[in-house]
């Protein structure tokens, strides 16, 4: 199988690693996520200007037409950057909503204001003890007439503290386990009665916990079928796991390249110390875990277009276990190979630590899946 990139995604890498290079480095990083919500603006909209927002979506609705591998391409060098600003949140989750499950309407209002970057989603679906299951839904969505009444708490919503428009999963009939009877809603983030918290998280990043009370939205606010909407979040969510794996292995190649470097300059005993072998071999098998985790994205990719949406679900679980295994490796090694700086604010590598445990517990970490995959009786 022939895994080399066409000349035109060859282009899209350089293009995004450019923007990125010139615009991103570690402390300009810090700039940004001291603006209002925790990301800039103004590199949201060199993305817009650079068409990356609109990559996924089909020509007819103004995008590009690309497809889950140049989605990898990009996320790749988001994870390089540790990128603050809401890609994942509003291209790959909020974008895959419209273009699987959304109407013509709901495509039409939408999806231009996510191209031209004047619009960000935001994902609600975490409950309080709803840990990874994504079927496990409280939050309700009575009708009333022609709409829809929303109550419910929604915690850790990755950028709903900025969210034009959040994407809310509410149970329309049903327990609180039952796969049937889950709906999907679009709910403008100032419509009366969502009330939300916002905070940094551990990473860098901004998330809030939102509270719904009486939240009314018409009948053209589902996305897909309102009683039978899981089939559709469950494929969305296979997507964001396999942004995530491609994220994670551009934070891990950046990783191990600070860790080389810095094992090339920093001297003990007169010497550098990647002179010493036992931290050559430390290197190497930091090296061995990025390659691997680089193949499993690749598969991930792959799988995430898959017709079949059990074989879909199991091999992207499969490979993030796998990408959960090698970045929880590779972090470890970066900072202990860093000494005590890689344990301080004022050094990188802890942070691409931060972020890449945090993708790790996103969407299902590395027990959750590799339990889905056992049940699925897939092998790892």
């Amino acid at each position: 199988m022939d895994f080399d990139l066409s000349e035109e995604q060859r282009l899209l890498k350089e293009s995004v690693e450019g923007l990125l290079n010139d615009a991103y480095d570690f402390d300009s990083r810090k700039k940004y996520m001291a603006e209002k919500g925790g990301w800039s603006r103004a590199i949201w909209s060199k993305l817009a200007e650079q068409g990356l927002l609109g990559l996924p979506f089909s020509e007819d609705d103004g995008g590009f037409g690309a497809g889950a591998v140049e989605t990898m391409i990009v996320m790749e060098a988001l994870g390089r950057a540790m990128v603050l600003e809401p890609y994942l949140a509003t291209v790959v989750i909020g974008g895959a909503f419209l273009r699987h499950g959304g109407s013509a309407a709901q495509k039409a209002q939408h999806i231009p204001g996510i191209i031209d970057g004047s619009k960000t989603f935001a994902f609600a679906q975490l409950e309080k003890n709803s840990r990874y299951d994504l079927d496990d839904v409280t939050t309700s969505a009575k009708a009333k007439g022609s709409s829809w009444v929303i109550d419910g708490e929604k915690f850790v919503v990755l950028n709903g503290e900025n969210a034009d428009t959040l994407i809310v999963t509410a149970r329309t009939k049903g327990a609180r386990r039952d796969p049937s009877g889950i709906g999907v809603f679009l709910v403008p983030a100032d419509a009366k009665g969502v009330s939300r918290k916002g905070y940094p998280t551990q990473d860098g990043l901004h998330a809030a916990d939102i509270t719904f009370t009486g939240v009314e939205v018409g009948a053209d606010a589902a996305i897909g079928d309102p009683d039978d909407a899981l089939p559709l979040i469950a494929r969305v969510v296979d997507e964001a796991r396999t942004a995530l794996c491609a994220e994670a292995v551009g934070a891990m190649d950046e990783s191990l390249k600070a860790t080389v470097e810095y094992l090339k300059t920093r001297k003990q005993f007169g010497v550098p110390i990647g002179s010493f072998q036992s931290l050559q071999h430390r290197a190497a098998d930091m090296f061995v875990a990025v390659e691997q985790a680089r193949s499993m994205s690749m598969f991930a990719t792959m799988a995430s277009e898959f017709d079949d949406a059990k074989d879909r679900a199991t091999a992207v679980a499969a490979a993030k276990v796998q990408i959960g295994k090698s970045l929880k490796f590779v972090g470890q090694q970066s900072v202990q190979l860093h000494g005590g700086i890689g344990m301080t604010q004022e050094a990188k590598i802890g942070h691409y630590f931060k972020r890449l445990t945090m993708i790790e517990n996103t969407f299902g970490d590395s027990d959750y899946l590799l339990r889905r995959v056992s049940e699925a009786g897939g092998l790892v």
